[in-house]
C-alpha cells in the first residue's frame, strides 16, 4: 500500500511524457509492435492501419504516446528519400531517430547492417540514430526498444 502511494506521489511530481511517431513501410509490423508494447501480446489478426491509431504506454512514471501511422507500399530506396526529407524539416532538428528492423523471426529478414546501408543512416549526423533488429511476434529485443524510449522520455 505504501509503495502504491509513493508511486502515485512520484507520478504527480516526476511524470514524463514522450511522443513517438511510428512510420514505415506497409506490412512492416508497426501496428503489431505497438500492440506488443501496449498490450504485451502479439496477434496474427492485425488489419492494416487506415490513417493513424493513437495508443498510450504507461511504464512507471513515463507515458509514451505512440502515433501508429498507416504504412505506404514502397521500397527501401523510396523510404530512404522520404526519411531524409522528413529529417531535413527544421521542426524535427535534433530529435533522436530509432529505426527498427522488424520481423527478425523470418529467415529472409533484413539485418541491421542492411537497413543502415539501405536507409543511409550513417550519413545522418545531426541527431542520435539507433537501429535494432526486433521481432514483435517473438518479442525479441522489445525490451531494448522500450529501454531506448524510456531513456529519452
Amino acid at each position: 500500500m505504501l509503495r502504491a502511494f509513493l508511486d502515485w506521489l512520484r507520478s504527480l511530481f516526476f511524470s514524463r511524457q514522450l511522443d513517438v511517431a511510428c512510420i514505415g513501410l506497409q506490412n512492416a509490423g508497426k501496428s503489431s509492435l505497438v500492440t506488443v508494447l501496449t498490450d504485451n501480446h502479439f496477434t496474427e489478426e492485425m488489419i492494416p492501419t487506415v490513417g493513424f491509431n493513437l495508443r498510450k504506454i504507461q511504464k512507471g512514471n513515463v507515458t509514451i504516446k505512440v502515433w501508429d501511422l498507416a504504412g505506404q507500399p514502397s521500397t527501401f530506396q523510396t523510404a530512404q528519400a522520404e526519411l531524409h526529407a522528413l529529417l531535413d524539416k527544421p521542426e524535427l532538428r535534433g530529435i533522436p531517430l530509432l529505426v527498427l528492423a522488424n520481423k527478425n523471426d523470418l529467415p529472409d529478414h533484413a539485418t541491421v547492417d542492411e537497413v543502415i546501408k539501405a536507409l543511409a543512416l550513417s550519413t545522418i549526423t545531426n541527431r542520435e540514430v539507433s537501429c535494432y533488429s526486433i521481432s514483435a511476434k517473438s518479442s525479441r529485443n522489445i525490451d531494448i526498444t522500450l529501454a531506448w524510449l524510456m531513456k529519452r522520455a
